[in-house]
């Protein structure tokens, strides 16, 4: 695969391109090491194009995630406790897990622990991709990037999704129009207008939209 497009929210990829180059192309050559033709192995159920052969996000997914194991980027969890008290919530989020037990045992608030979890991260970035559901991409942007960013754990979220062409229909050599991908998944530039759409300092983290093709 190969990067088609990119998007610098709040400066996210100019800071990593000149504190964190090496992660850059660390994140270019991961997805330089994916074959997509390779995975286009998943037969379609939906009514719509049943039989047709489509590219195999969690396949995908899995080679990704391989590639980035090699170059050492690990998984990474944030815990935090969630209550009911939108003031106790106020008072304890900028805390650690473990601060905020704390506040949560003194002021004898009910409270449940709960946490984030960021597939990649190495140095202080974070990367998460998207070939599965659309609806999982804003989580990624307005929850985990951002609730890493918070707990001070990275600097900056990168995202990866396909662009509308990978994940869409397309015309064959025969001239017949085919399905890519299952319906549902994410695109780069519908995700592209979402961030755009909630005005330059939302969500408050740094972050690079990166769109990708076969």
């Amino acid at each position: 695969m190969k990067i088609a497009e990119h998007y610098s929210h709040l400066n996210g990829l100019e800071f990593i391109r000149v504190h964190k180059p090496e992660l850059w192309t660390e994140i270019k050559e991961v997805i330089a090491s994916v074959d997509a033709d390779k995975f286009r192995t998943k037969v379609s159920k939906e009514k719509t194009m049943s039989g047709e052969l489509l590219y195999a996000p969690k396949t995908i997914n899995g080679a990704i995630r391989s590639s980035f194991a090699e170059r050492k980027w690990e998984s990474s969890t944030i815990a935090f406790w969630a209550t009911k008290g939108a003031n106790f919530i106020h008072k304890t989020v900028d805390l650690s897990s473990d601060e905020q037990k704390k506040e949560v045992l003194t002021a004898g608030q009910q409270a449940k622990r709960s946490f984030n979890q960021t597939d990649f991260v190495k140095d202080r970035v974070a990367v998460e991709v998207q070939f599965g559901k659309y609806f999982a991409v804003p989580y990624d942007l307005f929850v985990k990037h951002l609730a890493f960013y918070v707990g001070d754990v990275i600097d900056v979220g990168v995202e990866i999704v396909p662009m509308k062409s990978f994940a869409a229909s397309a015309v064959g050599e025969t001239g017949k129009r085919t399905r890519r991908m299952s319906s549902g998944v994410p695109w780069y530039e519908k995700e592209l207008y979402n961030l755009i759409r909630e005005g330059r300092g939302v969500p408050g983290v740094p972050l690079v939209i990166v769109g990708v093709e076969p």
